[in-house]
């Protein structure tokens, strides 16, 4: 008999990227001479006549970040290390930022908003050495402003010196994927405004194109809407949770001003109890027990789509919240509908057999007409994937769809011929691994356990199981969190730094800038019987200390440093000192 041994393989393979920029840049060069910024360092903003005040800002914000950035670089001896390079160091006096040109001049909000096909988010960012001059190129206002985001990750600070060891430094970047998105469910717990805007800084941080934006729910409704403002007045958990029309314009502003789209997503006809406190007449079921045969959660509820009342009070819901949202794209949401909550509702039943239908029916035409307004204000709209995989609604050809249940669905939905975006539960949800919510369980755990650390989201495929002729239906993706529990107190720990994970997946592909493979395997286990001398040797583990570990330990320092209370992924001492803290071979 022979006895098979099972080994746990690692190959690390050592990639100091300079600054440790994330995401780490399409293309990238660095030599080993020290740069350090001038104390009069300026930017210059060279071919615009009439900039626009979006893009003066975001030059503003960077001459400030420069200034008062204090972290480190992480190393023993920290930045002290480093002293006498930066003595020695070349001196880099001003950047230019230059407009390719025949290019548009656009606002950046303008250019964030534009259909997410369409936007040019390439530049190109050169610091030399031998020179005084750095210059940073782009072909769009937003590809400046992504491209001052990763000048401001090169530098670490010393006694007020800013420096870099890794010059000069070349980089043409652009991103593999238009829709990097963070999903971000309001409507649980409420989050003031101030939470979400800072929020929105560190997604611009990490170049995060799109807020999903999941603003109600059946426990509450913040939303005001203009026509109907009873429903947040009624239906949300207090007059100081609501957002209110003002917020919301400041919100979206703020975020296509810093290259980030909002798509808003009115979740229906499903999660939608909270409308039964100002209007009951459209909500079946409305907090019926036990909840667990009407909902996926409590309270149960929603939409009574047979209602033709139902339907059009719906309707102008959407269209009156779709006339406030300047970009591209909004959401009907659509999953989990549950079908006891209308088999038992007598209305519902009462309005099937008036119009001789079915709840099928019912469905399809509720959809066909929600996204018929959205589709009337200019919008691509957004449906979950339970609504085409599991009930077989037709929706409008450029529908995209959002893959949430398993990352298995995409390959389903690619066979209809449909764009889509990642979602998926069991590689992105933020808000997995916290044990069950619900009272009276004491072994509970969450549905979508276990945990999703870091390495689980960085280690996604998002052409994983389609033909090369699908991948062109793959918008991007985005992670989620779900605020059941989640609130103020906990969001930045909760989301960050992982959420960074996605946006490099999204951003740089599945290709590293030395050529290496993102989705090189971080733990490959070999079964053999040890007279096997020579044995599949394991691609490079791409979450090693040395590696993609390194570099997001430098950025959950520096958004730390910028007031973001992200979660310490490994104790100081192992950040210090990279690769010291990997499993042994």
């Amino acid at each position: 008999m022979v006895h098979k041994s099972l080994f746990v393989v690692f190959l690390v393979t050592v990639a100091n990227y300079v600054g440790a920029l994330w995401p780490v840049p399409r293309s990238l060069s660095t030599g080993t001479s020290p740069v350090k910024l001038s104390s009069a360092f300026v930017i210059h903003l060279q071919g615009i006549l009439s900039p626009p005040p979006d893009v003066l800002s975001a030059i503003s914000r960077t001459r400030t970040r420069l200034s008062s950035d204090k972290f480190q670089r992480l190393v023993l001896g920290r930045g002290a290390t480093d002293a006498q390079a930066i003595q020695s160091a070349h001196v880099l006096t001003s950047l230019n930022l230059v407009l390719q040109p025949g290019s548009p001049v656009r606002s950046i909000a303008e250019e964030s908003t534009r259909a997410i096909e369409s936007k040019s988010e390439s530049y190109q960012l050169s610091v030399p050495n031998d020179r005084a001059i750095a210059t940073l190129t782009a072909n769009s206002t937003l590809g400046l402003l992504r491209g001052l985001t990763t000048f401001e990750q090169l530098w670490y600070d010393y006694k007020g010196a800013k420096y870099m060891l890794d010059g000069p430094v070349q980089i043409a970047d652009q991103p593999a994927f238009p829709y990097r998105g963070f999903s971000f469910d309001t409507s649980r717990n409420f989050y003031p405004v101030s939470d979400v805007l800072r929020t929105l800084d560190a997604m611009s941080w990490v170049k995060l194109s799109v807020l999903y934006w999941h603003i109600i729910d059946s426990q509450s409704f913040p939303l005001d809407v203009e026509a109907f403002p009873e429903l947040a007045e009624e239906g949300a958990y207090s007059t100081d949770e609501i957002y209110t029309r003002e917020d919301i314009q400041q919100i979206i502003q703020y975020a296509n001003e810093r290259g980030i789209d909002v798509v808003m997503e009115m979740d229906s006809p499903g999660h939608t109890t909270a409308i039964s406190a100002a209007h009951p007449e459209h909500i079946a079921c409305a907090a019926k027990s036990p909840w667990s045969k009407y909902a996926s959660e409590p309270p149960a509820g929603q939409l009574r789509i047979a209602s033709p009342s139902t339907v059009s009070f719906a309707c102008t819901m959407f269209s009156s919240v779709a006339a406030t949202l300047t970009g591209t794209m909004m959401s009907s949401g659509g999953d989990e509908v549950n079908l006891p909550c209308w088999e038992e509702d007598e209305q519902t039943i009462a309005d099937l057999a008036a119009r001789n239908i079915s709840i099928a029916d019912a469905l399809n035409e509720f959809v066909q007409a929600i996204q018929g307004v959205i589709t009337g204000h200019g919008k691509i709209p957004f449906i979950k994937s339970d609504m085409v995989l599991t009930h077989n609604v037709p929706v409008v050809n450029d529908t995209v769809v959002v893959v949430w249940q398993t990352s298995a669905d995409a390959a389903a939905v690619a066979e209809r011929g449909l764009r889509f975006i990642h979602q998926p539960s069991n590689y992105f949800y933020l808000d997995c691994g916290a044990g069950d919510w619900l009272g009276g369980n004491i072994l509970g755990n969450s549905w979508c356990d276990p945990f999703k650390t870091w390495q689980r989201a960085y280690s996604f495929d998002p052409y994983a199981n389609l033909t090369t002729a699908q991948h062109e239906l793959v918008l991007g993706g985005q992670m989620p969190i779900w605020s059941e529990q989640s609130s103020p107190e906990n969001l930045d720990p909760i989301v960050w730094p992982r959420l960074a994970a996605g946006a490099e997946v999204f951003w740089t592909g599945a290709t590293l800038p030395d050529g290496s493979s993102r989705l090189s395997t971080t733990i490959i286990m070999l079964e053999f019987d040890g007279t096997d001398t020579n044995p599949p040797s394991p691609d490079p583990n791409e979450t090693s200390g040395h590696r993609a570990l390194a570099r997001l330990n430098e950025l959950r320092y520096r958004l730390v440093d910028r007031g973001v209370n992200a979660i310490a992924l490994q104790p100081k001492w192992c950040a210090l000192r990279p690769g010291e803290c990997d499993l042994d071979p």
